[in-house]
Formats: C-alpha cells, structure tokens, sequence
C-alpha cells in the first residue's frame, strides 16, 4: 500500500480528456443541432465515457490504492451535471487535471488547482459572480454570487463552525470575482481572469487583509488551506471514509497532527491512516454502489462488459456516477445506502454476472477475496445453493462482501 502511493499515476503520463475537446464537442452539438439533426453528440456523451474509463480504470489498475484516492477526493471536491451540461462534460479533464495530480501531493495545491478549473466554476456559478463595485457590475448592476465561496468554506475546507461569518464569506465571494471561463471560439477554452468583474480594493477575511487581483485570491487560498480547521476537516473526512462512519476522536486527532505538521501533505497523512490499528478492523464500511459494482468486477475477472453498461449499472444500483446530487458529493455512511430495495439489486445484478460465460467458482472467488475471513453463516448459505451461479451470487451479496 505503501509503494502504491509512492508509484507515479501511470494515467498522467498519457494524454487525458482536454478541455478543449469538450468546446469542440459543444460546438459540433451545437452546428448539428442548427442543422436540424434529431440526435447530435454532446457533452453526455464525453461524460458517458469518461466515466465508464474511470469505472473500468478502478477495475483493472494494479494501484487501486491511488485509484481510491482519486474518487475520494473527486468526492470532497465534487463536480456535477446538476448545474448544466458544462461541469458534467468537463468532469473527465477536471479529475485529471487538478484531482488526479494531487491526491499524494500538498492539499493547498490540489485547492488551487480546483478553484482555477472551468468545471468547478460553472458547476458552482463563480462564471457569473460579479463584483458591485467593479466595472462590469457598475455598468450592468450586476453583483456577486456567493455558491462557490460558501461550498468551498464549508465542505472543502474550513467546514461548518469553524468561526467564519457570513461577512467572511461575502469578503471571499468578493476575493473570487474575475475567476471565469471563456469556452468560445475566439480563444483556447478554459480558465481565464476578468479584471472587469473583480470587485476592488482590499478585502478583510478572517482577518487577513486580502489585495485585490488573482494574486490576492491565490493567497487566500494558501491561507485556507492551511489553517488548521481545514487540517480537522479533512483528518474527520479520511477517517470516516477508511475506518469509519463514525469518525472515532484518537484517529482524527492523528491525522490533523500529521496535516498540521507537514503543512497539509496528503500522501504522509495517508500512510499516518496505514498505521492506525482501527483502519484493519474488517467490514465496518458498507460498499457505495460504485464502490460495490468495482469490486465484483474485480473479484470475478472478467472482461469488462463494451459501452456503457458498467456506468449503467452504477445507476442502477442507486448512483448515477460522477453526478453527485449536492454539492457535498456522496454520503459515505452505510445509514445513506443500505435497504433492502437496495440489497435485492445488487443482489438480481450479482446472479447476471454471476451467470457470465467464464465466470469463478463461488469457493474460488470465497477464498481469493476472504481468505479465513469468512462466517460459518456464509459459508452454509453458499454450500446450500442448488446450482454453481447462485452460490456465487451468495458470495457477492454476504455480508462479507458487502463491506470493507
């Protein structure tokens, strides 16, 4: 696990989805659409397929390790299509270009990189924030828009009861106007800085004096990023989603010192998680229907099926992958997903992959996946199955496999 983290992403050493192909793609749809054409490919579709290769990514790489991390902090930092189809066809180059880079690296790095992304803003409406006082807002009487400052204060950083007030988060709506995209076709798509619509003059949040300008913005955030309720909010995130769904106090405590003491350094407070005695105690999280789906795939070792099927399957289950329906992303208590609607899902799923030409035998996939680790109970239920395909279905919805 280790030397997972310390291995280089083999997926940043080869071209990623671009923004670029994204405006492309809006422009065709666009042209077809002009045309006349009753069905024209768009920006789903860019979405379908990045997410499938991320589904088949999880499923066959030999660093599921980093791979986890990836939809961990995908998650805390998430992006969906429920703000409009920009931020669901960007979410492909978004996670490889300011997730991906940084899960071992510093989080202030990371928080940078989100908060420049096209995806990021569109999904959390900073495109059209505007600063009273500037000249685009004088001149249109346009003002600011606070989603992106309060999200980011209190889901990816600080959190909630970390002392801010609702003047601090005005003051940070205000330090983030000018941060915008531009996906016409005059200029390369992407991230680009207004001037005309950055509020002036200094800021006070939290009191730190901000000045004005990208730079300024760029410093509050290297503040934020380190403050040391963000180091708390996100040693409690890490620990709830490897231990448990109740965060116990020791290891959070462990964790924030880690960050605290390496200046937010994501890969030494990963391996600090390694090290805790509770993050060894079996099945004490319950499987997200992603989560779950990745996992049988793994343990059954066949083929992953062509097109969209897998991502499919993830709705199916109970999430439509990728498009988290707030911005807090994906709960991750088993309170949010277990029932027994759910269970009989995964449970009609499993006996169809079960029942795929090719597919183990249930002891194989039993003793491959748990080893000794495995109940009596399970162990008779499996045993009593009339035919090889349910046993094997029972192994993929026991208990045992249910969890982690």
């Amino acid at each position: 696990m280790q030397a997972q983290l310390n291995a280089p992403d083999p997926l940043l050493a080869q071209p990623g989805p671009t923004i670029m192909r994204a405006a492309l793609a809006q422009r065709n749809y666009e042209a077809l659409t002009k045309a006349g054409a009753v069905h024209a490919p768009g920006l789903s579709e860019i979405y379908q397929a990045d997410m499938t290769a991320l589904l088949q990514q999880a499923i066959t790489t030999d660093l599921p390790v980093r791979e986890r991390l990836v939809w961990f902090w995908a998650n805390h930092f998430t992006v969906s299509g429920r703000a409009g189809s920009w931020a669901l066809g960007l979410l492909g180059c978004y996670l490889h270009d300011a997730i991906r880079p940084h899960v071992t690296g510093h989080f202030a790095d990371m928080l940078k990189a989100v908060m420049r992304h096209p995806a990021m803003l569109a999904y959390l409406d900073n495109h059209l924030s505007v600063g009273p006082n500037s000249p685009d807002g004088l001149a249109h009487h346009q003002g600011l828009n606070e989603n992106l400052a309060r999200e980011c204060l209190e889901l990816h950083t600080l959190g909630a009861g970390a002392g801010y007030t609702q003047a601090d988060v005005t003051a940070f709506a205000a330090i983030l106007t000018g941060r915008s995209i531009d996906m016409g076709s005059d200029t390369p798509p992407g991230f680009v800085y207004k001037p005309r619509t950055h509020e002036p003059g200094r800021k006070s949040f939290m009191g730190y004096s901000v000045p004005e300008g990208l730079v300024g913005s760029e410093d509050v955030l290297a503040f934020i990023a380190g403050h040391p309720a963000t180091h708390r909010h996100l040693a409690t995130q890490l620990v709830r989603h490897y231990i448990a769904d109740a965060p116990p106090d020791r290891c959070v405590g462990r964790i924030e010192t880690v960050l605290n003491e390496t200046h937010g350094d994501l890969r030494q407070a990963m391996l600090a998680v390694f090290e805790l005695p509770e993050a060894w105690q079996p099945r004490t999280k319950f499987l997200a229907p992603a989560e779950y789906a990745v996992a049988v795939q793994r343990a059954l070792g066949l083929p992953v099926e062509p097109g969209f099927h897998l991502l499919a399957t993830t709705d199916d289950l109970g999430q439509h992958f990728g498009d988290a329906l707030l911005p807090n992303g994906w709960p991750d208590t088993e309170a949010d997903w277990i029932s027994g609607e759910a269970i009989l899902k995964r449970a009609d799923w499993a006996l169809f992959q079960a029942r795929r030409p090719g597919a183990p035998t249930a002891d194989a996939v039993l003793a491959a996946t748990f080893g000794d680790d495995c109940s009596s109970a399970t162990r008779a239920a499996v045993a009593r199955c009339p035919d090889p395909a349910e046993a094997l279905a029972t192994v993929l919805v026991s208990p045992e496999f249910l969890r982690r």
